[in-house]
């Protein structure tokens, strides 16, 4: 017996296929029960039909017997069980199996014409049969009603035995069918619920990753540049302290102002990041998370840096020794801010890592403007072989970080090393957001 209260079928041995075809216990004593009570009903009736028609009285029992017993079958063949009936019908045997053969046929899967033909032919049969007993009944007595009553007795008797369970199956057929229906689509919804939660949860962990990822490429981004450049400053600030004073106060001043810069975009970072908490939480709504990564993004872009401020960005760059050139192309257009802090980070990242690997290498930043696209390169030379690496760490982020701004946006970035032993990096960036495009 299940949770629920229901049996088995499979522990009892009742199964749906062989010879055992019942899913519940309570169906098979019903069944049973029905077969048993219709083949003693039909054994007394055996009885009366062995003695009109001069047959043997045991033969009237067994054949009674063996015909009532089928009605245990109504739910496998319920047609056999409608047929047995109607062929009984002459002996006058077989009303309950008739009766309960005509509910089990209309409430089953039965297609509807072959469950009108039989329930006619169970109703024609009674029809003869009831007709041929009363007319015989009332011919024997003087005073009779006469013909009409004969009819009209047959016609109620034959539709009263073959009408109410056929339109009773009918019903409970038709209840069964939009339960089934119904409990079917309850599965489907909650199905549907269920997949519906478990994308729910995904674009909820989508939207966190992709907000942990943009706080660690803005991280990288503020603090790889300008530490950089605080720690090539501080070896040339070590290197002139003791032979030239006044440049080592310069390098000093240049170490201090590049701190305070970081300082600065660490801190609107941080405000912008506070001003989304309140609304993150609740992980059940996706939307929400993406909202705040979206309005985080915006924001960030709104105060971050924009393609005017290239020319500081270079000009740091050549305070720390190195030999830059920026070529400016085209006339600006009005870009969208975020794709202005985009095409600047990439230049920063490109900056940066010539800082780390190729100090004292020429470098060259190209930037074109071209109606609706911006396109950039940063390309370095070889650099001095006493100068190849400026000892400073890297997580090897940077080139996945331009990359994955870059294609954000809908744009597209490349980066290799050059014939000439440099390194490159390029990318082309569309005037707006894929989102405003669209």
């Amino acid at each position: 017996m299940t949770a629920t209260g229901a049996y088995d079928a499979t522990a009892t041995g009742l199964t749906t296929r062989g010879w055992w075809w019942w899913e519940r216990r309570r169906s098979a004593v019903l069944d049973v029960g029905l077969g048993v009570v219709s083949a003693l009903e039909c054994a007394l009736e055996g009885v009366d039909f062995s003695g009109q028609a001069g047959l043997p009285v045991p033969f009237g029992v067994v054949f009674g017997l063996l015909a009532g017993f089928v009605l245990v079958l109504r739910r496998r063949w319920p047609i056999a069980v409608v047929l047995v009936s109607v062929a009984t019908t002459p002996a006058q045997m077989g009303f309950l199996m008739g009766i309960v053969g005509l509910y089990t046929l209309a409430a089953s899967d039965v297609p509807r014409r072959l469950t009108g033909a039989l329930t006619v032919m169970a109703t024609l049969g009674t029809l003869i049969v009831t007709f041929v007993r009363l007319r015989h009944g009332v011919g024997a007595e003087d005073g009779s009603p006469g013909p009409l009553f004969v009819v009209l007795g047959s016609v109620f008797m034959s539709l009263g035995l073959t009408a109410p369970p056929v339109l009773l199956g009918l019903y409970t057929g038709a209840r069964r069918r939009l339960m089934e229906s119904l409990r079917e689509r309850a599965d489907s919804l909650e199905r549907e619920l269920s997949l519906l939660a478990d994308r729910a949860e995904e674009r909820a962990e989508w939207a966190r990753t992709e907000e942990r990822t943009r706080i660690a490429r803005e991280m990288h981004d503020v603090v790889a540049h300008r530490v950089s450049l605080m720690v090539v400053h501080a070896a040339a600030l070590q290197a002139v302290a003791l032979k030239d004073p006044a440049k080592a106060s310069k390098n000093a001043a240049l170490v201090g102002d590049m701190g305070r810069q970081a300082l600065t975009e660490l801190r609107e970072m941080l405000g912008v990041l506070r001003s989304g908490e309140p609304v993150r939480a609740p992980a059940a709504v996706p939307l929400a998370a993406v909202g705040v990564a979206a309005a985080a993004a915006a924001a960030a872009a709104e105060d971050g840096p924009c393609l005017d401020a290239l020319d500081v960005l270079v000009g740091q760059s050549r305070a720390a020794g190195m030999v830059v050139e920026l070529l400016v192309e085209g006339e600006a257009g009005a870009y969208d801010a975020l794709v202005e802090q985009t095409a600047y980070r990439v230049v920063q990242e490109a900056l940066t890592n010539v800082h780390k690997h190729a100090a004292g290498a020429k470098t060259r930043v190209r930037l074109a403007h071209r109606g609706a696209e911006v396109a950039l390169q940063v390309e370095n030379g070889p650099s001095d072989a006493g100068a190849a690496d400026a000892g400073l760490p890297s997580g090897g982020n940077g080139l996945l970080g331009m990359r994955e701004r870059v294609t954000a946006l809908g744009g597209v970035f490349v980066s290799g090393p050059t014939e000439a032993g440099g390194f490159r990096v390029s990318a082309v960036l569309p005037e707006r957001r894929p989102a405003e495009r669209a």
